[in-house]
């Protein structure tokens, strides 16, 4: 039993323990100093480590605090503020040790009491923490001492020491996390890399090392910018003339444009990230599932791809997971049939089709480019949409979990159950479509609380079968991630996630421009 449980819980995780810090193959120690700028392109509205929503505001937190643990660029775990983890024989508690001296940006020391109402913090319906139905099923978290912390589980649950790297756990004060749990909106106080040096959400976010921070080696820069450019034409140009180092999301048109360019590296990785076509199954004419089937059906996957990631993408089969995932095992893949999707329209009452408004964000700009895709492609069945496409603030705040219709956009997230429990079962943290399906749901319980691999790969094969016959939302494609760099920056890879950075660990060369 011990050996198996050693398979299950620590493959993957254990060995990091004792790679090199970097998770970089290293010919030569990186150049310490220097200032990395690094482009955005939207604004970092949230800074709250607990709150925060998009890519933009990820790669804030993740400068300025520390989770327990991160994910490397392959997918695996690796210790942050915890050295080394382990459970007991039904994974059902997990005990995690933690770095000793840590300290926050305000100089006083990072222990586990403040992990304990960090967690509780994020668990706290009241403080709507994305991260709530993310972190695994905790029941209790407890500090026996300053650098142990225990979580108790409701049921066995193999992904803990994933799921606390998640984008939204990272640890804040005891004292502002029971206290003016507010005031980490317009401040810092972490333990990560870097420290806040100024903040204007719209335009320029400036951090610097952190002196104290627990690695004495990393970060290897001086001084991290980041600028918001809304306008992808613009960003493209910059990185062109220098004056940025790094984009950290490209579209498919800039990389393209891009590729070639005298001192620029374009950088891709296969990913699980995609776009999806979100329905309010709780509202006509998308409460009946032969309305959402219809529209799934007028859908040609192929052409999907080719016109929405410039082929830089896979097609999808209206299931957020693909073969990026552990555990994943293909269901037949949906096909375009405009008279079987006619037919299902009229057995719903829509023999003459139906018309509907479907609203996009403006950021990425793959979300209209995927509306008006699906909205030429709907008309030979009958289908009329109007797509509508908005500010992403305005989005955020009128649309998002709101509507009943309207494009979403989504990283890969580190297990299939992180991106069921993110947005599909009835208690997701994003629950947009409100399916609220229960037999989907039990799959998803009981394949979380299973260590038999078969067995987890059977449950959610189901649980994919069952949202491609029932279509809570359309996933017609997968994008590959895509970014770019200067030829100055060193040890930068974009990440699957999307959602992950790792700016601490890069350097700079000797070509890189000095900035004062």
């Amino acid at each position: 039993m011990l050996a198996m449980k050693r398979r299950l819980f620590l493959a993957g995780t254990a060995a990091v323990l004792t790679a090199p810090s970097l998770g970089f193959a290293q010919t030569a120690q990186p150049a310490k100093g220097g200032t990395l700028r690094v482009s955005i392109d939207q604004a970092a509205s949230v800074i709250h480590p607990l709150l925060t929503r998009v890519n933009p505001e990820y790669l804030i937190t993740e400068l300025l605090y520390s989770n327990l643990t991160r994910l490397k660029v392959d997918m695996s775990v690796e210790p942050d503020l915890a050295e080394s983890w382990s459970a007991n024989e039904t994974l059902t508690e997990w005990t995690f040790k933690l770095r000793n001296g840590v300290k926050f940006h305000d100089g006083s020391p990072c222990v586990a009491e403040d992990v304990v109402a960090t967690f509780k913090a994020i668990l706290d319906p009241a403080n709507a923490s994305p991260g709530r139905n993310n972190v695994g099923p905790i029941t209790d978290v407890s500090a026996p001492d300053a650098t142990t912390v225990v979580f108790k589980l409701a049921t066995a649950y193999a992904d803990l020491p994933v799921s606390v790297a998640y984008t939204t756990a990272r640890i804040i004060p005891a004292k502002i996390a029971t206290g003016d749990f507010k005031s980490l909106s317009t401040k810092a106080v972490g333990t990560g890399p870097f420290k806040l040096v100024s903040y204007e959400p719209d335009r320029l976010i400036v951090v610097e090392r952190n002196p104290d921070y627990y690695d004495p080696a990393r970060p290897y820069l001086d001084r991290i910018e980041i600028q918001v450019f809304p306008d992808i034409s613009a960003e493209g140009s910059a990185m062109i003339a220098g004056d940025i180092d790094i984009i950290s999301t490209l579209q498919p048109t800039e990389y393209l444009r891009l590729d070639g360019s005298r001192g620029v590296d374009v950088l891709r990785v296969a990913s699980g990230q995609f776009c999806n076509v979100n329905f309010g199954c709780d509202t006509p004419p998308f409460n009946d599932p032969r309305v959402r089937r219809a529209l799934a059906l007028t859908i040609d996957r192929k052409a999907m791809v080719d016109f929405v990631t410039e082929g830089f993408g896979t097609p999808g089969n209206d299931t957020p997971i693909n073969a990026s995932y552990r555990f994943f095992k293909s269901v037949a893949q949906r096909k375009a049939d405009i008279a079987e999707a006619k037919k299902l329209l009229a057995e719903a009452g829509h023999p003459n089709g139906f018309e509907a408004t479907l609203i996009a964000s403006d950021r990425p700009a793959v979300r209209t480019q995927l509306a008006v895709a699906l909205k030429e492609m709907a008309k030979e069945a009958g289908i009329t949409i109007n797509v509508q496409t908005m500010p992403h603030a305005t989005y955020l705040e009128q649309v998002w979990k709101k509507g009943s219709f309207y494009v979403g956009f989504y990283n890969m997230q580190p297990t299939p159950d992180g991106i069921f429990k993110l947005l599909y079962t009835s208690d997701a943290a994003w629950n947009e479509t409100r399916w609220n399906n229960k037999a989907f749901d039990a799959l998803i319980a009981e394949a979380r609380g299973t260590t038999d691999e078969a067995k987890r790969t059977d449950l959610y094969t189901k649980a994919q079968a069952l949202m491609n016959e029932e279509v809570p939302s359309i996933i017609p494609a997968f994008f590959d991630v895509l970014g770019a760099k200067r030829e100055w920056v060193e040890n930068y890879q974009v990440h699957p996630r999307a959602s992950v950075f790792r700016l601490d660990h890069v350097s700079l060369s000797a070509k890189a421009p000095k900035r004062g």
